[in-house]
């Protein structure tokens, strides 16, 4: 088990649950990772991600990707990316509305911090995220994703 942790930050908002990271790679290299949909079950630290569905193998704006999900049942969601900015910024959201962000921060050492964001505030199901539990989870599984990703990004590239 990794000692390694990310830092959980508080945005002030409650609907806003946030962790960052330093990962010793370059950002097109984090970047790569989280613009490739087939990685996101790989560094996915809640454990509902179960794979692609189908979509493209890079993301960009706009772009729509199916994931196979499971969260006590198997479903599947369409996810459509609505920020992009390639090496600094991906985001994407599904039809409940609330966004998955990431965003990349060069370093002067050579490394880069990675925030990760779990943006619930433009979804209209409230009571149902408020229901599942779902702030409290996500914040620590942001921080899980983010210890997966910095595992992914850091090893040699063979």
């Amino acid at each position: 088990m990794s000692d390694i942790r990310a830092e959980i930050i508080n945005t002030g908002n409650p609907k806003v649950k946030s962790a960052a990271i330093e990962i010793a790679a370059t950002s097109s290299r984090i970047f790569e990772i989280l613009a490739d949909p087939k990685q996101h079950q790989i560094i996915d630290g809640s454990k509902s991600v179960k794979g692609l569905n189908w979509g493209p193998s890079k993301l960009y704006l706009g772009a729509k990707f199916g994931m196979k999900m499971k969260i006590g049942i198997n479903y599947r969601v369409t996810n459509t990316v609505v920020e992009f900015t390639e090496n600094k910024l991906i985001a994407w959201r599904h039809l409940g509305r609330w966004i998955w962000r990431y965003e990349i921060s060069e370093l002067p050492n050579g490394r880069c911090r990675v925030v990760e964001s779990f943006d619930g505030r433009p979804s209209p199901f409230q009571w149902w995220l408020k229901s599942r539990g779902a702030y409290p989870y996500v914040e620590k599984a942001v921080a899980k994703t983010l210890v997966r990703l910095k595992e992914v990004a850091e090893k040699p590239i063979l």
